[in-house]
């Protein structure tokens, strides 16, 4: 245990699970779309929805996605300030089977029509994770460097990912691999002890059998 786990988050609102943990889910839910949303439908189960209104957790998923990290004093006025934005946001209840008290279900959508669909929970302390991407299943925290790529279901993908890295000195710390079917979609998830450079991604990004290479690093923002 470090002191981080003792004290929780450097943040704005009352708690560390309903406003930190909302807020870097937004920010990530942002990451994955790879801009800021023009229509975010947030749907909030559990604890999240029941208590959500007053510990802010609404505004706190609003101002991640609109880029603001846990301590931003604006996580307050963030609902005003994403309608300035033109970021037009709908938040409701929803009901998740075996779902974690605190999942925000988020549905954002960017100004060109792309869209995607994330499923992510408040575990404390600020801590996240998200558990899928446009339906597939996806367990990560978004903690070290991590690569999300979604493509087709192939022989042989996963082994030049790997290669691609390693070619490189990017080493790495976790992997998995997900699919809704043989042969259909599936995301692969990959989780690195060093930041992934630009070259990487535009070699991963060329491999045939992927689709979009997505890359999260929150400590470069």
């Amino acid at each position: 245990m470090n002191i981080f786990d003792i004290m929780g988050p450097v943040m704005v609102g009352p708690s560390s699970s309903h406003t930190a943990g909302a807020a870097r889910i937004g920010y990530i839910g942002r990451k994955l779309l790879g801009f800021q949303p023009a229509k975010a439908d947030i749907g909030l189960h559990g604890s999240f929805a029941a208590t959500g209104a007053g510990h802010g957790t609404d505004r706190a998923i609003v101002a991640g996605l609109l880029g603001m990290a846990p301590d931003d004093p604006r996580i307050p006025f963030s609902l005003q300030l994403a309608k300035e934005a033109g970021l037009e946001v709908s938040v409701h209840p929803v009901t998740l089977r075996d779902a974690h008290p605190n999942t925000a279900l988020m549905t954002l959508t960017g100004s060109r029509g792309r869209t995607v669909t994330v499923s992510a929970s408040s575990l404390g302390g600020g801590r996240i994770r998200v558990n899928s991407i446009d339906g597939l299943e996806a367990a990560f925290s978004g903690d070290l460097p991590t690569l999300i790529i979604r493509g087709r279901d192939e022989p042989g993908v996963v082994s030049e990912v790997s290669t691609c890295l390693a070619r490189k000195g990017a080493n790495i710390a976790t992997m998995q691999l997900y699919r809704d079917r043989r042969g259909g979609l599936s995301v692969t998830v990959i989780e690195c002890d060093q930041p992934v450079s630009e070259d990487i991604l535009e070699d991963i990004d060329l491999l045939g059998g992927v689709v979009r290479c997505i890359y999260l690093n929150l400590e470069e923002g």
